[in-house]
């Protein structure tokens, strides 16, 4: 079933880290400059491969396509952790793990009900995260890292679905053993038994968004940990990262574009408008694919089904003419949260909840990052290059007359 792993090719090292001028005397040598770190290696990993040239996705070496045809997010979790599938026995041992370990300590109940109703998703996930850390005393042991985040893997989506409810005044759904992580989140946020097929959907989401190479937010988790810090302050930088708007909230900024356009007809002008005016169309592009994010295709056939299941076909047909005119206007292609963006919609996950929903499947990246970090840890430490006045200014003296 699990077919065979794709040849690992050799890792690649950035070859040239200092420039010299071979003409003349030896000199110093100078750092490069790239803003952003862009095509900066930083780290080796065995977990995500990123081909940006090829649009190809790789976990541990499988393909992000078999990934999704053949395993459950649960296995992929254990791909990550591990760095290898599970047998039966250990899919059910990890299964087991996780759904014992989804209660939340009452003070982070007591924070939900008390914090203001308004704050965003992430905002809240972001600060309860940090909070469980002050509850767990295993923080203080390095060896319990890895079973701590497998705590948070677990209690992440209860916490997501807990603070929406109690924002809408609505109960708490029970915690369950006997459904599985996508199955438990849609129980817990619209409280009814989860229709399988849309579990099933839900799942795959996760599976494409688990783990994505040096992205912004698994960056910052590994600086954090880097500095010897806690499995929950790594968490907390990462979520707080992917909070952001050119990173996982894109796929909110999508829905609210197309709500914004409302029409096919209106698609045209609208993108046109936009492009007139240099504004950004979220969802398009990618910092590393040069081609079409692999992930895209894989939405957009979930999308196409949904919408049609549920009668709002409109939805996909706007998005595949915002991506038609993307790319011959400007080259870009759909990335993941383009077409992410109307599943979690036809689902029907909130709009302000699709980035917490990002943030669930991540947990599993982010933990394995960090580990995968700690096994051979090295401070971060980059420089930066000064542009400020060259020489040294006189500090004024203060009239004092």
């Amino acid at each position: 079933m699990r077919g065979t792993p794709a040849a690992k090719q050799p890792t690649r090292f950035l070859t040239e880290l200092f420039r010299t001028d071979m003409n003349e005397t030896p000199s110093p040598r100078q750092p490069i400059f790239t803003k952003g770190l862009k095509g900066v290696i930083a780290n080796e990993t065995g977990l995500s491969d990123v081909r940006g040239e090829e649009g190809r996705l790789l976990y541990c070496g499988y393909e992000i396509e078999d990934l999704v045809d053949l395993c459950t997010y649960s296995e992929i979790i254990y791909l990550l952790l591990n760095k290898r599938l599970p047998n039966r026995e250990e899919l059910d041992g990890l299964n087991q793990r996780l759904r014992n370990d989804r209660d939340l300590p009452q003070p982070i109940l007591d924070f939900f009900k008390s914090a203001t109703k308004t704050a965003r998703p992430m905002s809240a996930l972001r600060t309860a995260v940090s909070m469980l850390g002050m509850y767990d005393d295993r923080t203080k042991d390095p060896s319990q890292m890895k079973e701590i985040g497998l705590s948070l893997i677990a209690k992440i989506p209860v916490m997501a679905a807990y603070y929406y409810r109690i924002c809408q005044g609505l109960d708490l759904p029970p915690i369950r053993t006997d459904l599985g992580e996508a199955e438990h989140f849609l129980w817990l946020l619209k409280g009814k038994e989860p229709d399988p097929n849309e579990a099933h959907i839900l799942d795959v989401a996760y599976i494409l968004h688990a783990d994505h190479g040096m992205n912004a937010s698994t960056f910052a988790s590994r600086v954090t940990a880097s500095t010897l810090s806690d499995m929950y302050s790594a968490i907390t930088t990462a979520i707080g990262t992917l909070k952001g708007p050119l990173h996982g909230g894109a796929n909110e900024a999508v829905i609210e574009m197309l709500k914004e356009i409302g029409d096919e007809d209106n698609v045209e002008s609208y993108i046109n408008e936009k492009l007139a005016r240099h504004e950004k169309i979220f969802g398009m592009g990618h910092r590393v694919y040069k081609t079409l994010d692999p992930r895209a295709p894989q939405l957009r056939r979930i999308a196409i089904r949904l919408t049609q299941t549920i009668g709002e076909p409109k939805w996909i047909r706007m998005s595949d003419m915002i991506a038609k005119m993307m790319r011959a206007r400007k080259n870009l292609n759909a990335n993941v949260d383009f077409y992410s963006a109307t599943v979690y919609y036809s689902l029907g996950i909130p709009t302000r909840m699709f980035t917490t929903v990002f943030a669930i499947a991540r947990s599993a990246g982010w933990v394995a990052q960090i580990l995968e970090q700690l096994e051979d840890n090295t401070l971060f430490r980059p420089l930066s290059r000064y542009i400020g006045p060259d020489e040294p200014l006189l500090v004024p003296v203060l009239d004092m007359r």
